[in-house]
């Protein structure tokens, strides 16, 4: 259980569309690489912790 962060999970932050890749929503601080959390109300940094609201 203890083998590190989800594989898999860094590839939900990517698709295709029209055959163009599409990255998710990256931090406007750490800058691209740094991808937000999306969460119910708001999404956030998991590295310098800037947050935004969804309204």
């Amino acid at each position: 259980m203890g083998d590190g962060p989800n594989p898999k999970a860094k590839w939900s932050k990517y698709k295709v569309e029209d055959g163009k890749l599409v990255r998710a929503e990256h931090c406007p601080k750490c800058g691209p690489g740094v991808f937000l959390a999306v969460h119910n109300n708001r999404k956030s940094c998991g590295r310098c912790g800037y947050t935004e609201a969804i309204e």
